[in-house]
């Protein structure tokens, strides 16, 4: 294995295990979840959340920030665009400007997706140092989120399970196929996981 097919690959598992501790499974995937030690999280491929066919969704550019009323609708789900990350022109500066108020939108709600794609680099039309399409959401209710990142790559270098299972295939298929749930195409990564029980959401629906 050449070293950069070798340093992909522990970015790979980097990554992996950075998602894992990060997020939080449904319980379609049960005969791929994992428990987690004696804190009994649930770790289960990607999928769609239950709300996600009811969702009504509010788009915003580079920079702009949501309206403050979105605080209050459930569910709520939202689509930034953050491919403008970059030095020369503001763009970063805009980028910071606007997640307080992004984040600030997304506390109160019990059922959040967000999608977003994402771009930083040192100057407008650089190869990113970092790309990447992300979906995340949670269901207090139902104490439940995910996340996947799809087209994840470093310096133009895609990383992910899906990765790792690329490289696995020819000599441990077996191994690849286990990962396989969790993300197959190049620069993919994705899974579910429970989350802590919320007495609010649970009494709402």
């Amino acid at each position: 294995m050449s070293h950069s097919r070798l340093r992909n690959l522990l970015l790979t598992c980097a990554l992996a295990v950075g998602v894992c501790t990060a997020t939080v499974a449904p319980a379609s995937a049960v005969t791929t979840e994992v428990t987690v030690s004696s804190s009994l999280t649930v770790v289960g491929p990607f999928a769609e959340p239950g709300f996600a066919a009811t969702c009504t969704w509010h788009t915003f550019g580079e920079g702009e920030q949501p309206t403050w009323w979105l605080a209050f609708t459930d569910p709520l789900c939202v689509e930034y665009s953050k491919r403008d990350i970059t030095l020369d022109n503001g763009g970063a500066l805009t980028f910071l400007l606007a997640e307080p108020s992004r984040i600030a939108a997304s506390l109160v709600t019990c059922h959040y997706y967000q999608k977003d794609h994402w771009s930083v680099q040192s100057s407008t039309g650089a190869v990113p140092w970092v790309a990447w399409d992300g979906q995340y959401w949670w269901d207090k209710a139902r104490q439940r989120a995910g996340i996947r990142l799809a087209n994840f790559r470093i310096n133009n270098n895609p990383v992910g399970i899906g990765d790792a299972v690329i490289a696995l295939r020819p000599g441990y298929p077996d191994l690849a196929d286990a990962l396989a749930a969790y993300g197959t195409a190049a620069g993919e990564s994705g899974l579910t996981s429970t989350l802590p029980f919320n007495l609010r959401c649970a009494l709402g629906g």
